[in-house]
């Protein structure tokens, strides 16, 4: 896969008992954090900007937190914008609604 910055859109649905639900996200968030990537969350899913190999191995490594803080299964919904030949940034979609 080519080098060009594209957005990557996690929702991660894990399955835990309903007052722990947040709490498995907010893990899932923290490795997005962590990574040092453009991100920005959202009420249903959080959006990343990054290579796409660099996108793909957060989203791994937010699966395993999961996992690891008690979530018996995922449901995982990836979005991802790529361009053949350049970059996609967050700003391009949404700088005109920024305030």
């Amino acid at each position: 896969m080519h080098q060009h910055t594209i957005n990557l859109a996690l929702q991660i649905l894990p399955q835990v008992a309903s007052d722990k639900v947040y709490a498995v996200v907010d893990e899932a968030i923290a490795v997005i954090q962590r990574s040092g990537v453009k991100y920005r969350v959202c009420p249903f899913e959080t959006v990343m900007e990054g290579t796409y190999d660099q996108l793909m191995e957060i989203v791994k490594e937010a699966q395993e937190v999961c996992f690891k803080a008690g979530a018996g299964q995922l449901l995982v919904y990836i979005k991802i914008q790529n361009r053949q030949d350049g970059d996609v940034f967050i700003e391009d979609k949404t700088a005109k609604y920024d305030q």
